[in-house]
C-alpha cells in the first residue's frame, strides 16, 4: 500500500469512533464529555502595586477584579521578593518561614551565603508550601516559576560540589526559573499541563511573571516603560483566560504580587560610613534597609553611633525592631537593621553615577509597598475587601484545595469568608 493510501485508511480509521458518537442519543453524547473541576492558579506578577490598576492599560485583569474579588494587600516585612513570595505559600512571616531576605547568612553554614539562586533544602526547609502539603494529601500540583519550587523541601545536601540531594518533596511538575523564558512561553507551559489526561493532570498550578519588577526597578514606578510592561503582563493573563476558555477548564485565579515599588534616586542615599568607621561593621545587605554585625569588640561603639532615628533612616537591635514588623527573633537576621525612608537607600558607599529607578523592601505598611491582589473564579462572589496581610492567602489556598484548616500560621481565612462560596 503507497504512504497516500496508508494516510487515507488512517483518516477514515480515526473518524469511526466520530461517527460512532455522533450515533449515539443526545444523553450518551453528554456522557463522553468530561465535566472539569476547577483547578486553582497561583499567579504572582512581582512588583505590580495596586493602583497600577488605575492606569487605563489592564482590561484583563480590571474585568477579574470586576467580577471576583480584590484588595490592597500588605506585604510582610521585608518587602522583598523571596520572603514575601515564601510567605505567601507557607503561612508564616519571614522571621518564622526562614527566608528573611534576599540575601542572608547563618551560622550553621559560615562559608555560605543565601542568594536568589540557592536551592539547598537546608535554606527552605524551615516551612513547607502549600504544594507540598497538597501532595501528601493526594493532590497533584505544578509549579511554572515561584521561588523555591525547585526545592526539594525536607531534603539533605550530601556533599558540596557538584552535590546531591536525597529525600524532600517538590512539585509533581516544575520549571527551574530563567529570566529568558518568556511570559508567553509560561502560559503555554500552564495551558500545556492542563492538556492532560485527568490522571496526571495538575490540580494546583503556580506561575510568576517578572517583568514589572523588573522595568520598575530599572526606570521607577511612574515611568511609561513601567505602565507598557504593566500593559504587557495583562495581555499575557488574558492569553491564559482565554486558553482556559478553550479548553473548557474553569479555574480559581488568584493574583498576587509580593510587593510595591517606591521611586528612588542616587540623590537619596544615606551613608552609615557617616556615623560609623567602615572597618566598624561587616555590611549584609544594603539598600532600602541595611543589616549589619559590627566588627568583633565595636559592638558598643556601633551601636553607640548607629542604634535610633538619623536623617531618612532608622536602626535598632534586632531583638527591638518594633513589634509590629513581626521580624528580629529568627538567626538569620544579622544584628543590627537601619530601615530607610521610601525613596532612600542607606548602605555603606556612594553612588558611583547618577540614576534614578525603583525600589522596594520598605516599611511594608507604606503606602508604596501595597501590593495587589485579585482572585476571580467560581469559587468567588464579587467584591471589594478591606486591605489585608499576605499571610492570609495560604489559608485561602487551602480552602480552594479542599485542604483541611492549618493551625500554627499567622494568617487566616477571616477576611475571605463572607465572598467564598463553599462547594
Amino acid at each position: 500500500m503507497r504512504w497516500t493510501s496508508k494516510i487515507a485508511a488512517a483518516a477514515l480509521a480515526a473518524l469511526l469512533p466520530l461517527c460512532a458518537i455522533a450515533a449515539l442519543p443526545a444523553s450518551a453524547q453528554t456522557a463522553t464529555v468530561e465535566k472539569k473541576a476547577p483547578v486553582t492558579i497561583l499567579i504572582s506578577i512581582d512588583g505590580f502595586r495596586p493602583d497600577y490598576l488605575d492606569r487605563g492599560v489592564t482590561p484583563n485583569l480590571s474585568a477579574l477584579a470586576a467580577k471576583g474579588i480584590s484588595a490592597s494587600m500588605r506585604p510582610s516585612f521585608p518587602s522583598k521578593t523571596f520572603p514575601n513570595h515564601w510567605t505567601i505559600v507557607t503561612g508564616l512571616r519571614p522571621d518564622r518561614n526562614g527566608i528573611v531576605a534576599n540575601k542572608m547568612e547563618d551560622a550553621a553554614r559560615p562559608k555560605e551565603v543565601f542568594t536568589m539562586a540557592s536551592d539547598d533544602p537546608f535554606w527552605w526547609s524551615a516551612a513547607d508550601p502549600i504544594w507540598v502539603d497538597a501532595e501528601k494529601a493526594g493532590i497533584r500540583t505544578a509549579t511554572m516559576f515561584w521561588p523555591g519550587s525547585n526545592v526539594a523541601v525536607g531534603g539533605t545536601r550530601e556533599q558540596d560540589w557538584p552535590y546531591t540531594i536525597t529525600g524532600g518533596t517538590r512539585p509533581s511538575d516544575w520549571a527551574q526559573f530563567n529570566q529568558v523564558i518568556s511570559d508567553t512561553q509560561r502560559v503555554n507551559g500552564v495551558l500545556d499541563w492542563l492538556r492532560r489526561s485527568a490522571g496526571i493532570r495538575p490540580k494546583f498550578i503556580t506561575t510568576y511573571f517578572d517583568l514589572v519588577d523588573t522595568i520598575g526597578h530599572t526606570y521607577g514606578p511612574g515611568d511609561q516603560r513601567t505602565t507598557d510592561a504593566v500593559a504587557e503582563v495583562d495581555g499575557k493573563i488574558g492569553e491564559l483566560i482565554a486558553g482556559l476558555a478553550a479548553l473548557d477548564q474553569p479555574a480559581n485565579l488568584v493574583i498576587v504580587a509580593d510587593h510595591g515599588m517606591a521611586q528612588t534616586s542616587s540623590e537619596r542615599v544615606a551613608l552609615l560610613t557617616d556615623y560609623v568607621a567602615k572597618e566598624d561593621f561587616r555590611l549584609v545587605e544594603g539598600g532600602s534597609y541595611a543589616s549589619l554585625y559590627p566588627a568583633e569588640g565595636k559592638e558598643a561603639a556601633v551601636e553607640k553611633a548607629l542604634l535610633g532615628k538619623h536623617p531618612h533612616f532608622e536602626c535598632w537591635r534586632k531583638s527591638e525592631i518594633p513589634a509590629r514588623f513581626h521580624y528580629g527573633s529568627n538567626p538569620r537576621i544579622p544584628a543590627i537593621l537601619c530601615l530607610a525612608e521610601p525613596g532612600w537607600e542607606v548602605t555603606d558607599r556612594a553612588p558611583r553615577r547618577a540614576s534614578v529607578g525603583g525600589g522596594h523592601g520598605y516599611d511594608h505598611e507604606s503606602p508604596e509597598m501595597a501590593a495587589l491582589f485579585i482572585a476571580s473564579g467560581p469559587a468567588f462572589r464579587p467584591a471589594k475587601l478591606p486591605p489585608f496581610d499576605n499571610v492570609d492567602v495560604y489559608p485561602l489556598l487551602r480552602d480552594l484545595l479542599g485542604l483541611p484548616a492549618a493551625t500554627d500560621k499567622d494568617g487566616s481565612d477571616a477576611v475571605f469568608r463572607g465572598v467564598l462560596i463553599r462547594r
